[in-house]
Order: C-alpha cells, then structure tokens, then sequence
C-alpha cells in the first residue's frame, strides 16, 4: 500500500489544527468522497489533531492518499513524543477523558473511520493510524 501523494503538518497550536483540517478536507473533495464521507474524516481528523497537541503537548499528523487494489483513500499519521496513553482500553471507551473534554476524541474518531489502529508507550508517545476509503 504505497502512498501516491503525501504530506506532513506540524501540530503545535490551534492553527495548525485547522490547516491540518483544511488540507484533509481538501484531499478528500479531490478524491471525490461523499459530503458524509467527508465530513466523517475531517471530524476523526480535528479530534485527533487536538489530542495530539493537548495530550501528547505537540507532533505532526502525515497525510497520504493510498491505494489497496481498486480502492483508493486518505490515510492520516498522527504522532507525539508526549507522556503516552498508560491504558489504552480505558482510553478507547466512550465518555473517557484525563481533560475537560466529552472523552469522545479516540472512540469517535474509531467509529469515523474505516481502520484505526493505535500504538502508545508510557513516557515515549504515541502513534494513531486512521484509513478512510472512497
């Protein structure tokens, strides 16, 4: 699954999450995913991007369109050298959250895409992975 265009972005403010969220939007209107489809990834997106700046103080989210066969898609990278998610099945749950956030951010943003996948060590960061296919 070799990425054909790809592109990475710094989160380090509130700026950055937007760009962040402009570009994905952007991307996925150019592959001609549905309005639903759309606002499904720039949603999982944004909340990712947050919880990388809030909780893991800071990193990038790497964009890449990808292709599986026929399938095309949009896969996202977000990545932090923060304090890691010591439980991360406690963390998955809907209404959890270490801030004053819903706790929706990680459950959402799984349930918003087609494949998550998440990788986190205490004291060293943390890495989510999302796919969303057209």
């Amino acid at each position: 699954m070799a990425p054909s265009k790809q592109q990475t972005f710094p989160l380090l403010n509130e700026a950055d999450i937007v760009h962040g969220r402009q570009a994905v939007r952007k991307w996925a209107a150019e592959l001609a995913f549905s309005l639903v489809d759309q606002t499904k990834l720039v949603t999982a997106a944004s909340e990712l991007a947050r919880n990388t700046l809030i909780y893991g103080k800071g990193g990038e989210m790497r964009m890449s369109v990808v292709e599986n066969g026929a399938r095309r898609g949009i896969e996202l990278i977000f990545e932090d050298h923060g304090p890691g998610i010591p439980d991360l099945a406690l963390a998955l749950q809907d209404g959890y959250t270490t801030g004053s956030g819903m706790g929706l951010g990680l459950s959402g943003a799984k349930r918003l895409s087609n494949e998550f996948e998440i990788v986190s060590r205490v004291g060293e960061g943390t890495k989510i992975t999302i796919r969303r296919w057209k």
